[in-house]
């Protein structure tokens, strides 16, 4: 469930289809009666851990290999850090708005993962919202921020290397009026 539940918030990025996995667990914390240690909680922690995933990847992606990404997807990066951790998963969409395959591939497989891990070990969260900033409301929160620290390499380093397969043509395109704003040769690609 929490593979599943990741997989629909990194699908979107605030979409429609992340929107249900999210309602689908702040549902739940509306049950009566719930023990401490109710699956719901754990629902809402794989939700929200999954769905601060992609930002973050996109923010570690962008310090890790920078000439991957445009220059306004890198200022975007540095912004990406703090919506991330705030469970503001929209801090992905400039970066999958730009090349979505490889950005929401990513995302899903990180997201995923992290959803998986969260139930997994069992992580609970009473909160709807907030990211890191409600960690005294996690239950076993180092394991929380592990999960997601999990998530977001395995999705960053995804998108790095599917990035790096086939550079973006705009990417290089910038690259190349860099170097000849520099007067540094400009190197031309051959054609296939």
């Amino acid at each position: 469930m929490g593979a599943l539940l990741g997989a629909m918030m990194g699908f979107d990025l605030g979409g429609p289809i992340n929107k249900v996995a999210y309602t689908f667990a702040v549902t739940g914390l509306a049950t009566e009666g719930l023990a401490a240690d109710a699956v719901q909680y754990q629902i809402m922690a794989a939700v929200m851990a999954a769905g601060m995933v992609a930002p973050l990847a996109m923010a570690f992606a962008t310090s890790i290999r920078k000439n991957l990404f445009t220059h306004a997807e890198q200022e975007n990066g540095k912004a990406a850090w703090l919506l991330g951790l705030s469970f503001i998963s929209e801090g992905a969409i400039p970066f999958a708005a730009a090349d979505p395959w490889r950005v929401i591939v990513s995302s899903v497989v990180g997201s995923s993962v992290t959803g998986a891990l969260v139930m997994a070990v069992g992580s609970g969260l009473r909160a709807p919202h907030g990211g890191i900033w409600v960690a005294p409301l996690i239950s076993n929160p180092f394991a929380f921020v592990g999960c997601v620290a999990v998530g977001m390499v395995v999705s960053g380093l995804l998108v790095v290397a599917l990035k790096s397969a086939r550079p973006s043509p705009l990417v290089q395109a910038e690259q190349q009026a860099d170097a000849a704003a520099a007067g540094e040769p400009v190197l031309v690609p051959r054609a296939a």
